[in-house]
C-alpha cells in the first residue's frame, strides 16, 4: 500500500468533524433475542476535511495536498485533535501515560498503544504513526532517553530498546501521534461562489490499515 510519511496541514484539520467507527452485525432471532458480532478488532476513524476549510487559500492547500496523493491512491497522516495523545487532551504528556508491555528478559520490540477504558472494560488500540520527538519511555517508573537506550519507528510505532527489559519490569510510553488515512473520494467539488455563500466541500477522509 503506497503510504506518504507527510501530515494532512493541522491548521485545517482542527475544524473537521469525525471520529471512530465499528462494524458490528445484529442478527436477531425468533424469540426477539438477539446475536452481537464484529469482523473488526480495531475500529476505523472517518473525518471529512472540508468542513475545516475557511478561506480560498485553504482550498487552495486542499486541492494541492488532494493532487499530490493522487486522490485515494497515496495514504497520509491525519491529526486528530480530539485525541492525539497518549494521555488527556488538556494534560502534559509524560512518560508513565500508558503501560504497553511487560519485559521477558528477551524481547527488545514492542508496539505502541493506547488502552481506552470504561468501568472495567478496556480496549487496546495500536498506534502505528508516532510523532516524531514526542515518544518518551519508562521502565519501572525510571525514564529512558531515546537514541541512548532505545530508538522509534515513527513508520510503524514499533520502539526498539538497545538491550531487553528485566523480566516482569512494567514498560511505560507517552507519546503524541497521528492516524494513517486515505482520501475516502477521488473527486472533490469546489466553487468559488458556492463557497463564498457559506457552502463548503465535501471531502471524506478514512482510516487505513498499515
Amino acid at each position: 500500500m503506497g503510504f506518504h510519511e507527510v501530515r494532512f496541514p493541522a491548521s485545517l484539520s482542527f475544524g473537521s468533524v469525525g471520529g471512530p467507527e465499528r462494524r458490528t452485525e445484529v442478527v436477531t432471532l425468533a424469540n426477539g433475542f438477539e446475536e452481537r458480532n464484529t469482523p473488526w478488532a480495531h475500529s476505523r476513524r472517518r473525518y471529512d476535511a472540508g468542513v475545516g476549510m475557511r478561506s480560498l487559500d485553504d482550498i487552495q492547500t486542499l486541492i494541492a495536498f488532494f493532487e499530490a496523493r493522487r486522490g485515494q491512491l497515496y495514504g497520509f497522516r491525519w491529526k486528530d485533535w480530539s485525541d492525539f495523545k497518549s494521555g488527556g487532551a488538556l494534560v502534559d504528556t509524560t512518560f508513565e501515560d500508558q503501560v504497553i508491555a511487560i519485559g521477558d528478559g528477551e524481547t527488545r520490540q514492542f508496539q505502541l498503544t493506547k488502552t481506552y477504558r470504561s468501568g472495567e472494560h478496556t480496549y487496546v488500540r495500536p498506534v502505528t504513526k508516532p510523532v516524531s520527538g514526542t515518544v518518551m519511555l519508562g521502565l519501572q517508573g525510571e525514564v529512558q532517553r531515546e537514541a541512548v537506550h532505545f530508538e522509534v519507528d515513527t513508520a510503524t510505532g514499533v520502539v526498539t530498546f538497545d538491550t531487553p527489559p528485566d523480566q516482569d519490569v512494567e514498560i511505560s510510553a507517552g507519546f503524541e501521534f497521528d492516524v494513517p488515512v486515505r482520501f475516502d473520494t477521488d473527486r472533490i467539488q469546489t466553487s468559488v461562489a458556492s463557497f463564498q455563500a457559506g457552502d463548503i466541500p465535501n471531502v471524506p477522509v478514512v482510516e487505513v490499515r498499515v
